[in-house]
């Protein structure tokens, strides 16, 4: 026997003609980046927080059902750090870089690893199907120890197994792409001697977006985007030509945390990623909204 169908009320149709709605001025971008891939970097107060973490993968589960192909780059620097605290190992940073010598570098790998495993068993619960990947698999990073210029008079800073990459092969992302995998990726990468290297997330995912000629960059932060005023959410700067950034950054407008994110976003905008994107990940579904929607609610950086 078949179901009789609800008779809706009023206010239950209101509802349902406002979602159709939304749906329908969504379509236009859907088709736009249907088969185009979208590199996020997932990190910032999102990844800890646990009703935020469900609104970001049900977010990334959802483009990936729509057409397009997310590919997830994530860091930890907080929980490598929490990590270390439970072992008595006491972390050092110079100029906000972590100094990673061999016990850091362990301790980094498996933190890493246990958020790229809850991550890919979180995408696979919503309905997505995800695999987890170091950088080190299917040489996806190769990467070079990182050396700092002197400063101030003073020696070259040894910054310990802290990597920068040196080439990106993406054979392995395409492949789980064309079978409706979604990678998630940690920044771990390998020399040519197969030595580890802890890497940063924003540059790596930069990296990735160059290589797989991505449409999109997406980097999750705790802030709205670029403010004219930090400490006014209202001054947010929705659009910013590649070419301005430098004088925001001269003038200030562009400092502090920020300075390395927008970097990141002009190194992917320099190899043909058409815009990145800075986003606040404690807004509720801020994936969707910037992508989906004809305002967005981030800073987008254009080439």
């Amino acid at each position: 026997m078949s179901e009789t169908p609800k008779v809706m009320s009023d206010e239950e149709l209101k509802v349902c003609l406002e979602k159709a709605k939304i749906l329908a001025e969504a379509l236009p971008y859907i088709q736009e980046f249907r088969g185009a891939a979208i590199v996020i970097k997932y990190g910032g107060h999102a990844m800890t927080d646990e009703t935020l973490k469900q609104y970001i993968i049900e977010d990334i589960v959802l483009l990936e059902i729509v057409g397009m192909k997310p590919v997830v780059v994530h860091g930890g620097g907080p929980e490598i750090t929490a990590m270390m605290d439970r072992l008595g190992l006491k972390p050092k940073f110079v100029d906000g870089m972590r100094v990673t010598d061999a016990a850091t570098m362990e301790v980094a790998e498996m933190v890493l690893s246990k958020i790229r495993g809850e991550l890919v068993a979180r995408i696979n619960t919503n309905g997505g199907r995800a695999v987890g990947l170091s950088g080190k698999d299917g040489g996806l990073f190769q990467c070079r120890k990182l050396l700092a210029e002197p400063k101030d008079g003073g020696g070259a800073v040894d910054y310990g197994f802290v990597g920068e990459i040196t080439r990106v092969d993406p054979e392995v992302i395409r492949t789980l792409e064309e079978q409706q995998f979604i990678p998630v990726v940690s920044s771990i990468g390998v020399d040519e001697k197969g030595q580890t290297y802890n890497m940063n997330a924003d540059l790596a995912a930069a990296e990735l977006a160059r290589a797989l000629k991505a449409r999109k960059l997406v980097l999750l932060t705790d802030v709205r985007g670029v403010l004219r005023n930090p400490k006014d959410p209202s001054t947010l700067i929705p659009s910013i030509p590649a070419q301005d950034v430098a004088g925001l950054v001269s003038a200030g407008v562009i400092s502090g945390g920020m300075i390395p994110k927008t970097d990141a976003c002009l190194r992917a905008l320099d190899e043909g990623v058409e815009k990145a994107h800075i986003l606040d990940g404690r807004l509720p579904h801020a994936l969707l909204l910037e992508l989906l929607t004809p305002s967005g609610v981030g800073t987008q950086i254009v080439a």
